[in-house]
């Protein structure tokens, strides 16, 4: 594990300077932003962005005033546009184990504060390993999010770094990130090779493994958000990963404590009211939950409680209780995030999500 931790900071801090550097798509998986989230991008500064190595948009809505971190905050791309959404009196934490990555982040700081016409900045980064929270002096249930851009698939100790984000997280906070995924479990032999592993592609999850994590964690009910099929774009890697199938997928997990392993049925409903900001017609929750507004949907208990006990409470009408249990809920909840996507396809191809 330690030499594979090194061979990570060797690739991330001195093998890669910028995102041509990459040896495949991994981390670049194409991704159309909305305008709002352009506008910031235009404002950060260019070396920040020619180091930024991730795989999706781990920015949810609803940011205005949370406390946040960023998992393996690498340049401070993440991190200085989620200060942008948070606000002057919100806060951002980066997380980060490379010296050369950190010390871009931390020498735009002052540009940035500038930038956003804050006073003061809101953005602080921290040395350590995504594995080690609990030694980077930040308390438990502080946090209201956690995110993370391609890079949970380069722990080597995936499970405490869930463990530790849970433990961190207040109640109704949210853990939403993006990383590459795998449909079968990849040999070890295969998976530590330098290349691989550092291509973010030797670490990734096997869909099924990840969900196990995540559960034991405590986050019952994992949700997926968006997915998109990886191509490598490289000769020799594809040779090697015959047979494996990657995807990007972006996760939300809420620490609710009431959260149940199935999605069952209570006979509740919610009414969206067009209030979150930037989406006045239609929220959406997850792949599976597009809520329109003023119209009532019926949902799981699990759905019911991820609006009502997160910071979206606000912005829903809730109809029902927990006092009737009718059963499952079907159609809802954790299911295999690749049914039906081809990697395959050109529909995606190789993109830049720099």
């Amino acid at each position: 594990m330690e030499n594979t931790t090194k061979a990570v900071q060797d690739y991330y801090g001195k093998q890669l300077q910028n995102s041509s550097d990459l040896k495949t798509n991994a981390c670049c998986t194409a991704v159309a932003y909305p305008d709002k989230i352009k506008k910031i991008l235009s404002k950060i500064h260019d070396e920040v962005m020619t180091k930024y190595y991730g795989c999706g948009l781990t920015i949810p809505s609803q940011l205005e005033g949370l406390k946040m971190l960023d998992l393996g905050s690498g340049s401070g791309r993440d991190c200085y546009l989620a200060s942008k959404l948070v606000g002057e009196h919100g806060h951002v934490i980066g997380v980060d184990m490379t010296d050369e990555q950190l010390e871009v982040a931390n020498r735009h700081i002052d540009y940035h504060t500038e930038q956003f016409g804050y006073k003061k900045s809101n953005v602080e980064f921290k040395k350590g390993h995504i594995e080690h929270l609990d030694e980077l002096n930040i308390e438990n249930n502080s946090l209201d999010l956690i995110i993370s851009n391609c890079v949970i698939n380069l722990s080597t100790n995936k499970q405490k770094v869930l463990n530790d984000c849970f433990s961190k997280l207040k109640q109704g906070g949210e853990m939403y990130f993006s990383d590459v995924y795998v449909n079968k479990r990849i040999p070890t032999e295969l998976a530590s090779d330098p290349v691989i592993y550092g291509e973010c592609l030797g670490g990734a999850l096997y869909w099924n493994d990840f969900l196990t994590f995540a559960k034991r964690a405590g986050f019952s009910d994992p949700r997926v958000v968006e997915v998109a099929p990886i191509t490598i774009e490289n000769k020799e890697l594809e040779e090697k990963l015959e047979g494996f199938e990657f995807y990007s997928v972006t996760y939300r997990l809420f620490k609710i404590a009431q959260l149940e392993g199935d999605c069952e049925d209570y006979g509740q409903a919610v009414i969206y009211k067009g209030t979150v900001e930037d989406l006045p017609n239609n929220f959406q929750l997850d792949n599976g939950h597009l809520f329109a507004k003023g119209k009532v949907e019926a949902v799981c208990g699990n759905t019911y409680l991820m609006l009502h006990e997160s910071r979206y409470k606000n912005h829903f009408e809730f109809i029902g209780d927990f006092s009737t249990h009718y059963g499952i809920f079907e159609g809802c909840g954790s299911m295999n995030p690749f049914a039906g996507i081809s990697t395959k396809s050109t529909e995606f191809g190789a993109g830049s999500c720099c």
